[in-house]
């Protein structure tokens, strides 16, 4: 098999790029990368020194592909399936890649600096860090809400490339701030994208690793981990 994802099953980055390749049901093997093990953070260093997940590697074509985006346009050229990520109309592709950037840089990136802040010592902790990060969260859901106006997906019928960045970020996201009562199309497409099967997989495939969340317990509830009997 020529192409190995290396990555982790709670990274909600890694989870954007799983989906993309299960949404084309495009064969892979998964190598599962431990940061703190110093034999598996080396096997990542070794392809991509920056240590960042998820990376792909292309035997085949003697490539190495970093950064989520990149991967999945990679794939959309050279291993394309029956739905494509990226639209062929340049307009409907910058679209695509407007609201792709859009969920890493203002859903995933609050989300992730909320979730480290409660990892830290309570010294080390930043209450103001934590209020800008929601209030990045709640003005993204609102143009979320305004985006989805006669939608299905982010930028209209056709899942995407976009939609792949909107669901991890979301479902953890959500765990954080909660959408609002005033985000009745955002909590819709939340579901839709719960719902949809390339997703649901990598979620099956994160189940085990959930009770590694500190926020486990504000997952959907099909998604929490079992509390063990006292």
């Amino acid at each position: 098999m020529s192409l190995t994802l290396y990555q982790h099953p709670l990274a909600s980055f890694c989870h954007k790029v799983l989906m993309a390749l299960y949404e084309n049901g495009t064969p892979f093997e998964s190598r599962i990368i431990d940061l703190g093990n110093e034999g598996s953070r080396a096997s990542l260093v070794r392809l991509w020194p920056l240590a960042k997940f998820p990376v792909l590697r292309d035997d085949a074509l003697d490539s190495t592909v970093p950064e989520t985006s990149i991967i999945i346009e990679y794939l959309d050229r050279h291993y394309p399936g029956a739905s494509p990520l990226l639209p062929t109309d340049p307009t409907d592709a910058l679209c695509v890649r407007l609201w792709d950037r859009f969920f890493d840089l203002y859903v995933q990136d609050p989300m992730q600096r909320i979730v480290a802040d409660v990892r830290r010592a309570d010294g080390d902790r930043s209450p103001q860090g934590v209020t800008e990060a929601q209030a990045l969260l709640r003005t993204a859901y609102g143009m979320i809400e305004k985006q989805l106006d006669g939608k299905t997906w982010i930028t209209g019928d056709n899942l995407t490339m976009a939609d792949c960045a909107a669901a991890p970020g979301l479902f953890y996201a959500e765990t954080v701030l909660p959408f609002g009562e005033e985000h009745t199309r955002l909590k819709a497409y939340y579901k839709r994208l719960l719902n949809r099967p390339s997703f649901a997989r990598v979620l099956e495939e994160a189940m085990p690793y959930f009770h590694m969340y500190p926020y486990s317990e504000k997952l959907p509830a099909q998604f929490r981990p079992e509390k063990p009997n006292a």
